[in-house]
């Protein structure tokens, strides 16, 4: 009778543990993501049309030569389609973790995380 309580018990804190650990999806208000934003030497901008563009100043590149983008935002997830001179768009994937007027926080599928500052 003791084992099989204990058994009940641990199946309960299992249980509970696991619920408060699922990440709770967030709907993105997509209006904040609208401007430029840093991560260091990366630059993201987007604008409300659905257009961007992405540029790197370590790499020498200017946002006159930045890399075009068209995005999307749909619940957490953002979608980058790069655009490129040659050949098909390249999609990027994102989930979105944090976006106030002054941080964009977000992931991708690997996990890796990219924090960003608005600068306009």
């Amino acid at each position: 009778m003791k084992r099989k309580l204990y058994f009940l018990s641990a199946i309960l804190v299992f249980s509970v543990v696991f619920v408060s650990c699922e990440d709770e999806a967030i709907d993105v208000d997509e209006s904040l993501l609208i401007g430029t934003w840093r991560s260091g030497t990366l630059y993201e901008k987007y604008n409300a049309n659905g257009t961007g563009s992405t540029w790197d100043t370590s790499d020498d590149v200017s946002e006159d030569e930045a890399q075009a983008f068209t995005w999307t935002v749909s619940g957490a997830e953002l979608r980058q389609m790069h655009i490129m001179e040659m050949g098909p768009s390249i999609p990027k994937t994102y989930t979105i973790t944090e976006l106030t007027t002054t941080t964009l926080r977000y992931q991708d599928f690997f996990g890796k995380s990219t924090s960003f500052t608005r600068v306009n």
